[in-house]
């Protein structure tokens, strides 16, 4: 579920998801807004990347999009933090109908704090699993991901895991139990695209959590994929 401003580079998103069986009815098309662009120069050497990133007008998905969303289709709910503001209101909808459910038809959250952007921490409070990226950690002061976990924890609502990938040091995930679960990283033999790494690292994990995988299993999974990642050119040969 995102946004769009019409045109030739919307159409090449839309046909580019749905290739990928992707169901793409939830995006909402902006009618007289610019498409966000991006350059990412590619560092052959490391794999490292520098992105010029372009972001004019286009709206952020509202709240008031969410309510068309029929929640009893799904089984897990993930939000990139963004609006923040306007994410908690969806949160707290998905709180309120989960209070409805029986436990088995109940829906999971997921929220990630990517950007070190002050806003954007109130979304801490909320999701059953919170993935906070190394950016934001090192921001808070923090120098691992343990330290960063035990001490930010106490921001996350009871019951939450706390999530966070460190590179190349693999990732750790703290629960409601107090027991710090880690798996190292697994880098490929040639670092060719870091690109979206984080992204898949997330996607992978919520995979395995949302097939019945534990937390333990769920982060190994998600740092093979994302190293995986790592020494392919873009996403198609991860499969």
């Amino acid at each position: 579920m995102g946004s769009l401003a019409p045109g030739h580079i919307a159409n090449f998103v839309l046909d580019s998801l749905e290739s990928y069986k992707i169901d793409t009815s939830h995006v909402t098309t902006h009618a007289g807004c610019s498409f966000p662009a991006s350059i990412v120069i590619c560092n052959t050497t490391n794999g490292s990347r520098t992105i010029l990133h372009m972001n004019r007008n286009l709206p952020d998905v509202s709240a008031e999009d969410f309510e068309k969303v029929e929640l009893s289709q799904y089984k897990w709910i993930h939000w990139e933090g963004r609006n923040a503001g306007e994410q908690v209101k969806m949160i707290q909808r998905v709180d309120n109908y989960n209070k409805t459910c029986p436990e088995g038809q109940k829906i999971t959250t997921s929220v990630e704090i990517e950007k070190e952007r002050e806003d954007l921490y109130q979304l801490f409070g909320y999701g059953d699993f919170v993935f906070v990226s190394k950016d934001v950690a090192k921001h808070f002061g923090f120098h691992s991901a343990p330290e960063a976990l035990r001490g930010l924890y106490g921001r996350v609502r009871k019951g939450a895991h706390l999530i966070c990938a460190w590179a190349e040091k693999g990732a750790d995930a703290l629960g409601p139990d107090g027991t710090l679960i880690h798996t190292d990283a697994f880098p490929p033999d040639v670092i060719v695209d870091t690109l979206g790494a984080g992204d898949t690292f997330n996607a992978s994990v919520i995979f395995a959590l949302s097939a019945g995988k534990s937390v333990q299993e769920a982060l190994t999974f998600g740092c093979q994929i994302a190293g995986k990642k790592c020494g392919i050119q873009g996403y198609d040969g991860i499969v």
